[in-house]
């Protein structure tokens, strides 16, 4: 049943609301031509063969090797900044520039400051002026030619507090240093220093900023500090970059939205997680909302930045969206269906074993013929979970997770189960 193609169900035509035919987004061609990879195909004329219950993709879930502080710039603090405190480093991929993060005595809790320093641990400018605070430390990305770095922030007012409650872990592909360091990026106040004999850095130009949080660009030489999003009453707070560096894809909730998602963790004692539409926003400014559905799962890029995968719940599917082109196209992959009958076969298998209550996941076939002349009720199956991780591994391959996933402001308490992964083979239509 899982082993034939499966044309995708169509979500929308076209974004321009023209009808099938006329979906020909410029520089894609259409399959049935010489088409040679799937950036020429558009989303709405993708296939798909779904293959649950297989090993996970070679690296899941990227983690940054940890907040450790840069030996160089931690050393220049120490001896030269005793005044300013030393939240987090950001080296870039090519580890010629460290982005640093660090609070004054008197700033607001979690809100922040940026200076850029180069690999040596030399200073070399600060990059947010003192009207600007910097919000959700683990969002700030660098481009992946290191000539951008990215990151979230807000107008500092009053002591610098934030309209919201900072998101942790937002951004897991941030990249660090290893060595010596401090995963909280909380830092704790200090007795008054003493004050150095050091100069104080010129302050950087004004920049234009808001009351909520908006996704900032700088270049790696710390200057042309400028917001590539102004919608006050948007919260921005988790953005990934295209493999080309060219576009970011985001999720942005409404600030209304945001307060009540966090009082509803809060009343349930449970780690606040937003949810935020997606979008993809170009370093011009240029903005494109890909849905108005709602999800927690942060969107990924094709490996040739052509599209973007987001998953959602409620219907589960996973929708790919064309990023290039003048007309692009959007279609759902529709996962209910399969993923209730690969979960029954997947539960039967897990009771069969010696011990069902083991970590150990069942052996499943992929490739097993499935004999189903009715649709299994959700309520009976365990397994049948929502999607929690998206990773588009190679071109034609889209890995996603499922599982039950419950985090508590008290971690031990966290739950973690039916944590299954499976992978989507994209094709051209009539392959």
């Amino acid at each position: 049943m899982f082993g034939r193609s499966i044309s995708l169900v169509v979500l929308a035509a076209c974004l321009i609301g023209v009808g099938l035919s006329g979906c020909r987004p410029a520089g894609i061609k259409q399959p049935g031509g010489a088409a040679s990879a799937l950036r020429e195909i558009p989303s709405v004329r993708l296939a798909f063969r779904y293959e649950p219950d297989v090993p996970a993709p070679a690296d899941p879930n990227p983690q940054a090797s940890g907040d450790a502080l840069y030996p160089p710039v931690r050393a220049d603090f120490d001896g030269n900044r005793s005044a300013d405190l030393l939240a987090r480093t950001i080296v870039s991929p090519n580890s010629k520039r460290v982005l640093v993060a660090y609070r004054r005595i008197g700033d607001a809790e979690n809100t922040f400051r940026l200076d850029m320093y180069a690999d040596d641990g030399k200073f070399i400018r600060r990059v947010s002026p003192d009207s600007m605070a910097v919000d959700f430390l683990d969002s700030i990305v660098w481009s992946p030619d290191s000539s951008t770095v990215a990151f979230v922030a807000i107008t500092r007012t009053g002591g610098g507090g934030s309209l919201t409650t900072p998101v942790a872990n937002t951004n897991s592909n941030a990249n660090t240093t290893p060595g010596e360091g401090n995963s909280n990026t909380t830092v704790a106040e200090t007795p008054e220093p003493e004050v150095s004999g050091t100069p104080e850095p010129p302050a950087p130009p004004n920049v234009l900023t808001f009351r909520t949080e908006q996704i900032y660009l700088c270049s790696s030489d710390g200057t042309d500090v400028k917001p590539i999003t102004q919608t006050e009453n948007l919260i921005y707070y988790y953005f990934v970059w295209s493999p080309d560096g060219s576009m970011l894809a985001a999720l942005a909730s409404r600030l209304d939205e945001w307060r009540y998602l966090m009082a509803v963790s809060a009343q349930n004692g449970e780690k606040f997680v937003p949810a935020g539409r997606p979008r993809i926003i170009e370093k011009n400014g240029r903005e494109r909302t890909l849905d108005d559905a709602w999800t927690k799962v942060k969107p990924v890029w094709s490996p040739d930045s052509s599209k973007v995968a987001v998953a959602f719940d409620k219907p589960i599917q996973i929708r790919v969206y064309d990023a290039v082109g003048t007309a692009p196209t959007q279609a759902a992959i529709p996962l209910r269906n399969p993923l209730l009958i690969s979960s029954q076969a997947y539960d039967r298998a897990k009771q069969s074993q010696t011990d069902p209550n083991s970590n150990v996941a069942p052996v499943i076939d992929a490739n097993a013929n499935v004999d189903v002349t009715a649709l299994p009720d959700e309520k009976t199956l365990v397994s049948f979970q929502p999607i929690v991780l998206l990773n588009w591994a190679t071109e034609d391959n889209i890995y996603f997770q499922t599982g039950y996933v419950r985090e508590f402001e008290n971690s031990s308490e966290d739950l973690f189960s039916s944590l299954r992964w499976h992978r989507l083979i994209l094709s051209g239509q009539g392959k």
